[in-house]
């Protein structure tokens, strides 16, 4: 984890996430994901999901070194695929910057987005 960690906590969505809270999304998430090279690990993604309804793709990266590859196409694919997260209603995920990743597999703008909203607590760092 300690290389997750050091990852997310660069990231634009994770600012300076402490480790605690990495472990503990890991932990709880219904399917985390690590792609290793000669057992080293190049790739990480996780999957929230009630395994029924609902699934939530975060927390997906790929060390620079090893961009462009496919490794992120390849998660999702994988994650869409297993047979705990088959029929469910819908799939979700937020991006900044790879829509072209995540349309490549299937995922479209979300269908209604003003129906659709958030909550951000102040402490949810």
């Amino acid at each position: 984890m300690e290389r997750v960690h050091c990852w997310l906590s660069n990231t634009y969505w994770s600012p300076g996430i402490a480790r605690e809270k990495v472990e503990r999304a890991a932990l709880f998430s219904s399917l985390v994901l690590g792609v290793y090279l000669e057992g080293e690990q190049v790739a990480y993604c996780r999957v929230v999901s009630d395994r029924a309804t609902f699934a939530y793709i975060g927390d997906v990266y790929v060390d620079e070194a090893h961009r462009g590859k496919g490794l992120g196409k390849a998660m999702i694919r994988y994650a869409l695929e297993h047979p705990e997260h088959q029929d469910l209603r819908r799939w979700v995920l937020a991006t900044l910057d790879a829509h072209d990743v995540y349309a490549a597999v299937g995922f479209e703008p979300l269908v209604m987005p003003e129906r659709w909203m958030s909550y951000l607590p102040k402490s949810g760092s």
